[in-house]
């Protein structure tokens, strides 16, 4: 809500302009004569609001099957880490099963190893059968009578055992590499075994952490509500008799919101339920906060140790004050355009109207937040009637002699009953401060 849109709210405005000392005139139109004085002027952003609990969590059944045990009751105090019921699942239980027997599987396959190919018999055969071919090769061209034959025998006998040696290396180095190959394979097989053992210990501890959620306990201190944030129909009701005359139907009406739904799963004992059906909401109430929806229009004004007044709808006529703890950045846009911020506030004690102590609210009502974004003390101040906004300009009428002239006036803080004036005015000048929507430049002063 825009600052021009504020509604005056009792003793938000700490004090406003009083002409009542200073000698008025008025004429038939209407149009009414005080004098500037010096006064406070406190600056209200109003903004819509709700109650939140310090903490709250909702906790959803993590495989299907049966409640066998239920130890908390609708509205019960429990502590954090308490047991609150107890679900059976075969399904849960046999998947742990699989898991355990699949991570067995392949924990017993272990490193894969494959076996090399050995040929060192067969070569050294081969070698010594190629020594005595040479061998004798070698005497038969020694016998050659012709030197001339005789050395071309022999050098060919030297040319064919040097192609055996090379075709020998080769042999050897294709033997080498087979062998490197498959122990390649064996290693990455041996790889493939360990991913897969990881994965199949994530799959055990995955299945064991879903068995162990069967135990359902509290994350967190608090107030149990049964089946999900739908119910707490007791807790309210029992604030009804707390309430105000005339504030009991606005309870009942906020009561009636809060029934849960008729499609909602019912939570006892021996009930079946689904994964992902809401079990148990654990609501810690021991420090209540209000979320306040601020325009973007007032916003830059709000900061942290701002004070405020909170209203709610369930607790007419009753004040609770608050303090500004932070204001969000990241803007919501509304179904009609507008742009806001959240801001956070602590939330103190409230007095209802007679100045008695009002009740303590519940989490997730509705309230109006008044923030308290500048106070400005002995300022030069008019009522807020006495300033005629034009275009982009904020004018007085001031008496001059026996006439009215406008006169341009810079607005400081801005409250409902008057706003603070930082140039244009001084202590002692005389405006119109009712009628100024009547008054033409030039006009007499009313008698």
């Amino acid at each position: 809500m825009s600052r021009t849109a504020r509604v005056a709210v009792g003793p938000l405005v700490l004090s406003t302009v009083v002409f009542g000392a200073v000698a008025c005139s008025r004429d038939d139109s209407g149009v009414q004569i005080g004098v500037v004085e010096r006064e406070t002027v406190t600056e209200v952003v109003e903004a819509p609001a709700s109650i939140a609990a310090r903490a709250s969590a909702t906790l959803s059944s993590p495989a299907p099957g049966t409640i066998v045990e239920l130890d908390v009751d609708d509205g019960q105090q429990v502590r954090a880490g308490q047991v609150l019921l107890r679900i059976h699942s075969p399904q849960a239980e046999e998947q742990l099963r699989q898991a355990r027997k699949a991570d067995a599987e392949v924990a017993a396959s272990g490193r894969v190893r494959l076996p090399s190919v050995d040929l060192s018999a067969t070569e050294r055969q081969a070698d010594q059968a190629a020594a005595d071919a040479f061998a004798a090769a070698r005497r038969s061209a020694e016998q050659i009578p012709d030197p001339k034959l005789r050395q071309a025998a022999l050098a060919q006998v030297e040319q064919t055992h040097a192609t055996y040696q090379a075709a020998r290396a080769d042999a050897n180095q294709a033997i080498h590499r087979f062998n490197a190959g498959l122990g390649s394979l064996g290693e990455a097989l041996s790889s493939l075994s360990r991913a897969q053992r990881v994965q199949t210990r994530s799959a055990v501890a995955l299945a064991q952490q879903t068995v162990d959620a069967l135990t359902v306990r509290a994350p967190i201190s608090g107030v149990v509500t049964l089946g999900g944030t739908g119910g707490g129909a007791g807790d309210l009701s029992a604030l009804l008799g707390q309430l105000p005359q005339g504030g009991e139907q606005q309870g009942r009406q906020l009561l009636r919101g809060g029934l849960p739904s008729a499609g909602q799963a019912t939570i006892a004992e021996g009930a079946p339920v689904t994964a992902g059906t809401p079990l148990v909401t654990i609501t810690d109430t021991s420090e209540l906060s209000v979320t306040a929806e601020v325009a973007e229009t007032d916003v830059l004004l709000v900061r942290p140790g701002v004070p405020a007044d909170i209203e709610l709808d369930a607790v007419p006529g009753a004040r609770y004050s608050a303090t500004v703890r932070s204001v969000g950045v990241t803007p919501t846009t509304n179904t009609r355009g507008g742009v806001s911020y959240t801001v956070r506030l602590a939330l103190g004690a409230g007095k209802l109207a007679d100045g008695t102590p009002a009740p303590v609210p519940k989490p997730g009502m509705s309230a109006v937040a008044y923030l308290r974004v500048r106070t400005v003390s002995d300022a030069v101040a008019v009522p807020s009637s006495a300033v005629v906004r034009e275009g982009d300009r904020d004018t007085v009428w001031v008496v001059v002699g026996d006439r009215l002239r406008r006169r341009e006036v810079k607005l400081g803080a801005q409250g409902d009953a008057n706003v603070q004036v930082v140039s244009g005015l001084k202590v002692g000048d005389r405006i119109v401060v009712r009628g100024a929507d009547r008054v033409r430049d030039g006009q007499e002063v009313p008698g």
